[in-house]
């Protein structure tokens, strides 16, 4: 229970320091956004550990890649939303097939979660201003999750103790174990 509560007044400060150096820009409006989400892929155990990283910057990328395609070509009207958001996790989670299990789809959806939240309130304003505006609110939302992750990261790294839980074993690969198919199969455990 301490461990939980001491992880809450990381992110807590986290958050609070994101608005203090962010007050009066962009930066204000998604500090706790970008803290949270920054936050849940620094403690959630993940093997191997830049996976989840990678799945968020995945996310992320496509997400705003697709705010420019939006912009561009599609039209600003719950049909062009919907394709684009068909595409995104569409894309996205292909991308997380292609990795073989390294990238988690969670991850990606955090990343998902973090541009569209910071950035569709100003696209839906002015798609046209796409060029000028998401680099703001994407810059503005990646500094904030930064400050979470790595405050979720030092805590988890410090607070280990002795019966802290191992994060999980990696799946085994059944290349490297041809047999094992068979044993799954058979009703063995080994």
């Amino acid at each position: 229970m301490l461990r939980s509560l001491l992880s809450v007044v990381v992110l807590a400060f986290c958050a609070a320091f994101v608005l203090l150096i962010g007050g009066g820009s962009e930066l204000e409006h998604v500090a706790l956004l970008g803290a949270v989400l920054g936050g849940v892929i620094g403690l959630v155990p993940h093997d191997p550990p830049l996976g989840k990283l990678g799945g968020f910057a995945l996310g992320f990328v496509t997400t705003w890649a697709f705010f420019g395609i939006r912009a561009a070509l599609l039209p600003d009207t719950t049909m062009g939303r919907a394709v684009a958001a068909f595409l995104v996790i569409l894309i996205a989670g292909a991308g997380v097939a292609i990795s073989n299990g390294k990238v988690p789809f969670w991850s990606v959806l955090v990343g998902v979660a973090a541009m569209a939240g910071a950035y569709e309130t100003s696209f839906t304003d002015s798609p046209p201003q796409f060029m000028t505006t998401s680099p703001l609110a994407a810059t503005s939302v990646l500094l904030a999750a930064g400050f979470g992750f790595l405050g979720a990261v030092v805590f988890t790294t410090f607070a280990k103790g002795p019966d802290a839980p191992r994060d999980p074993a990696p799946d085994p690969d059944p290349v490297a174990d041809p047999d094992l198919l068979e044993r799954v199969m058979s009703g063995e455990s080994k």
